[in-house]
């Protein structure tokens, strides 16, 4: 099975063609207003009062974007609160994201004499590299050149029963096909981590998903917290779900059955292919992004919608580069949100579909999103911020 992709200098196929300006502030979002193919990221997060720890998550996130398959090229400027640290020195990410074969350039505000100096120049050069960007055309590639992330969300027991299994098997075939398959959500796992463990392809994998357990319980605990208290949520609480425990066994079944290769940091790359688990936090603020950095071509959202309180438009996609796609099981949710779910899944509790049949059919709306197909989300010009997840106070 193949999608239509646009190649890079570094042989990843993207599904989308963007040119990124980062880090985000003035200066990136005025040559992205200006200039039509250009993205880049909205967040709070420069780095400013962070542990070098922090600042490193940072960098990490921000080159990982850079060198995402669906960025075709990139402009770094020095206009940002934490551009003065080592760790998110301009010359230092442009450097990085250079390393992936594609055209990056650095603005130096200095040398431009002016913030309005670099303004122009920046919307020169990103209408240059658009130009570029546009005479790229998409080509056949296998799912081996595929990544996807994954998380759920307002969770109920549609989730469980219909909903995460088909994104399971959506995986187990991304990853049958040696492509590569990214779950997290370190508090979904808690209650269930000893199964989710025992699928880990060496001892090293499996303590560190366990570790990864431990650590964010203990975190909470160090707050005067029980998460098994804070977790579940109201929203899922009004579905039905009483537990930690019993929410994290239907989470835990989004990610497939596939051997897991390795635990991933926030934004981390995977050194080879197949299913990881990513040390992540659960709001879709910040798991995107991290999924997007590690090279994510696509995000996925699977929404149950137990106690879902909003309009009939769904929040857009905070990967900055990934589109975003909704899916779900919950019949209630699919005419509440008719023209935001992409996929429906809970023809498996209808009765009209078994779970293979499901994950085979999601599979080929990927396949038709990677060819370059909208997501619903997509059609909307609007950027919800990112919050990258990190782990230290602020000072």
């Amino acid at each position: 099975m193949n999608f239509l992709g646009y190649q890079r200098p570094d042989g990843s196929a993207g599904i989308r063609n963007h040119v990124l300006v980062i880090p985000g502030g003035f200066l990136a979002a005025k040559i992205g207003e200006s200039v039509a193919g250009v993205r880049t990221i909205v967040t709070s997060d420069s780095g400013s009062g962070r542990t070098g720890r922090d600042r490193e998550t940072i960098a990490r996130t921000l080159i990982g974007l850079g060198r995402n398959p669906n960025v075709a090229s990139v402009i770094v400027h020095p206009l940002s609160p934490g551009a003065g640290y080592p760790e998110l020195k301009p010359a230092r990410l442009a450097e990085e994201i250079a390393g992936s074969g594609k055209r990056v350039e650095l603005i130096d505000v200095a040398e431009e004499g002016s913030t309005y100096r670099a303004l122009e120049k920046g919307v020169n050069l990103a209408r240059e590299m658009v130009l570029e960007a546009s005479r790229l055309r998409r080509q056949p590639f296998d799912l081996s050149h595929l990544t996807v992330g994954v998380k759920c969300g307002h969770s109920d027991p549609t989730s469980g029963i219909a909903g995460n299994p088909v994104n399971g098997n959506l995986f187990d075939r991304i990853v049958a096909a040696g492509g590569t398959a990214l779950f997290g959500e370190t508090t979904e796992i808690i209650g269930a981590e000893h199964v989710l463990s025992r699928r880990g392809i060496n001892k090293a994998v499996s303590r560190g998903i366990l570790e990864a357990a431990a650590e964010t319980e203990e975190r909470a605990k160090a707050t005067g917290e029980d998460i098994r208290t804070i977790n579940p949520v109201p929203s899922n609480i009004a579905a039905g779900i009483s537990t930690l425990e019993e929410k994290s066994l239907g989470a835990i079944h989004k990610s497939g059955s596939a051997p897991i290769q390795g635990v991933l940091k926030y934004g981390e790359r995977p050194q080879g292919k197949g299913l990881y688990f990513v040390d992540n936090w659960m709001s879709m603020g910040s798991i995107f992004a991290g999924y997007a950095a590690a090279g994510a071509q696509l995000v996925i959202f699977q929404l149950g919608g137990g106690g879902w309180r909003g309009g009939d438009i769904l929040p857009t996609s905070t990967a900055v580069v990934a589109p975003l796609m909704w899916t779900t099981a919950n019949p209630k949710t699919l005419s509440h949100f008719p023209t935001g779910i992409d996929f429906y899944s809970g023809t498996v509790i209808e009765g009209k579909d078994t779970i293979a049949k499901s994950g085979e059919k999601l599979l080929q709306k990927v396949l038709d999103i990677a060819s370059g197909t909208f997501t619903r989300v997509e059609t909307i010009k609007h950027t919800d911020p990112t919050q990258i997840y990190l782990k230290d106070p602020c000072f």
